[in-house]
């Protein structure tokens, strides 16, 4: 076969160091934007993008020359360095250490892209960290709490 060709999604997730609510609304539509911005520069497509006080839920097209942590690297390291010139409250901001990857199969985008939408009402009841072990549960992946906060 001559042509390579993919079409994977990705739902990334990843939160500010120690879970510190500092994505407020006045920021956070920027943010958004941002965000969409350094996909594209990393070959990939963003689908949807939404956040909360202490996390951030992506969706986006995998690139099909890039890798899913070369991806977030880039997008978790341009957007700290963006957001800590945003205003003096982002001066030391750093997001945590680590992030969750999900694959999503072409039939659940729809239903992917809603959940991400509705963050604000899902966090009504939820924290972040029961969200967390949930996503990691529902995915089959086995994780031991003492590694997966900082």
């Amino acid at each position: 076969m001559p042509q390579s060709l993919a079409k994977l999604h990705v739902h990334l997730v990843f939160s500010t160091k120690h879970r510190e609510p500092l994505l407020h609304d006045n920021i956070r539509e920027s943010l958004h934007k941002y965000l969409s911005v350094v996909f594209r520069a990393v070959h990939c497509t963003p689908i949807t993008i939404n956040s909360v006080e202490d996390h951030v839920h992506c969706l986006f097209e995998l690139g099909r020359t890039v890798t899913i942590s070369d991806v977030t690297q880039e997008v978790k390291q341009r957007s700290s360095k963006w957001l800590k010139v945003q205003g003096e409250e982002f001066s030391g901001f750093r997001w945590q250490a680590g992030y969750g990857a999900f694959a999503v199969s072409a039939s659940e985008v729809a239903k992917i892209c809603d959940y991400i939408s509705g963050q604000r009402d899902h966090h009504a009841d939820l924290t972040y960290s029961d969200e967390y072990r949930n996503l990691l549960q529902l995915h089959g992946i086995e994780f031991d709490e003492r590694y997966v906060w900082d």
